[in-house]
């Protein structure tokens, strides 16, 4: 097994962007010169179904092509998920769960079921209305993970999503600007608690 690996996974509900947040990761993670792996699982593709998407990112080649059962990050899109989906199964204690969610840290510690490492805390849907005018969780939860995981440097992440979302958004430019205010408020904003 291979040390330096970072192993994540993100759970979302079909239609909040956390398979293409996973996958903004990985390209992001592969051009600042790691290995990289996003991949969904596929359940149902239904608007608002749970669905699981995972990453995994190394400074060597990747050999395992199994799902992740004991991820290091553990990232959450939606908070309604904490009483349906057992979040923190398989979580290292090592690691840290981010939840996008403005519920009261006595909530969290309740319905992680003890769950003994790091809990990050981020307010997805006010950052991204702010930045975007719209709920669109998926840019703040990407900074966020990165500031938690460390995987890249806050510069690099908001160096290369600028050329990301050139070409992501190169028929609406108008909506790159709003992006990267998303990340760069959701780099501030995560919190421990």
């Amino acid at each position: 097994m291979d040390n330096n690996m970072i192993e994540i996974r993100w759970h979302g509900r079909g239609g909040q962007g956390a398979k293409t947040a996973s996958l903004l990761l990985a390209d992001a993670a592969f051009n600042t010169g790691k290995y990289i792996q996003g991949f969904p699982e596929y359940g149902p593709e239904r608007m608002g179904a749970p669905l699981t998407a995972y990453n995994r990112i190394s400074d060597t080649p990747i050999t395992i092509h199994s799902n992740i059962y004991e991820p290091d990050y553990v990232v959450v899109v939606d908070d309604t998920l904490l009483e349906v989906v057992d979040v923190t199964a398989g979580l290292k204690e090592t690691g840290a769960i981010l939840i996008n969610t403005t519920k009261s840290p006595e909530y969290l510690k309740n319905v992680l079921k003890g769950y003994k490492g790091d809990i990050y805390t981020i307010d997805a849907r006010k950052i991204s209305m702010e930045a975007l005018g719209k709920y669109f969780p998926n840019t703040p939860m990407l900074a966020a993970i990165v500031k938690v995981s460390k995987i890249m440097s806050d510069e690099d992440l908001l160096k290369d999503m600028v050329g990301s979302f050139k070409h992501k958004f190169a028929k609406k430019p108008e909506v790159i600007d709003g992006n990267m205010k998303a990340l760069e408020l959701a780099l501030k904003e995560v919190k421990k608690i």
